[in-house]
């Protein structure tokens, strides 16, 4: 049953940062600083990246800064983090999306039901996991119709489609 509960996991984190990389590859330079809500689309895509890779270490005492983190910036202070340029955005996230499919394969049926050892996220490991991927298609949601408004080609689902499970 673990191994089912992995897989779905899995799936659904990869659909999830397929779409969000979607976004990100499909935004137009001159809208990368664009305001999406409070922040700029560097920006969110970069707070939702953090997040991701936060979220899959062990625990927050276990997630170290990466050399990005000190041009992207450290998403756990107050401020809002500069954000990293599109290229090395889409870098992160395949750091992201290798990390998360090694973590995942490191779970255990004990591990998923124990703590998520995040203070902030008092819940389960699983239910972390669950939570972080429902954190990338929040923001994923707020980028995706941003790009939408921009203007025809953006609404075509070829171009920015929905992704059900796995990455294509």
């Amino acid at each position: 049953m673990v191994e089912y509960v992995k897989q779905i996991l899995t799936g659904q984190f990869e659909a999830a940062l397929c779409m969000l990389n979607k976004c990100v590859e499909m935004c137009p330079q001159e809208h990368w600083e664009a305001k999406i809500a409070n922040n700029t689309f560097r920006q969110v895509a970069y707070h939702t990246l953090f997040f991701v890779d936060a979220y899959l270490s062990p625990s927050e005492e276990a997630f170290e800064l990466r050399d990005l983190h000190c041009r992207g910036g450290d998403e756990r202070l107050p401020a809002s983090s500069p954000g990293l340029s599109k290229d090395e955005t889409l870098a992160y996230l395949a750091i992201c999306r290798q990390k998360m499919l090694e973590r995942l394969a490191f779970e255990t049926a004990e591990s998923l039901q124990g703590p998520s050892r995040f203070p902030r996220r008092p819940a389960s490991r699983g239910e972390l996991h669950i939570y972080n991927i429902r954190h990338v298609q929040h923001h994923t949601g707020q980028l995706s119709a941003y790009l939408r408004r921009l203007g025809e080609a953006f609404r075509d689902f070829k171009v920015l489609p929905w992704v059900g499970t796995g990455w294509r």
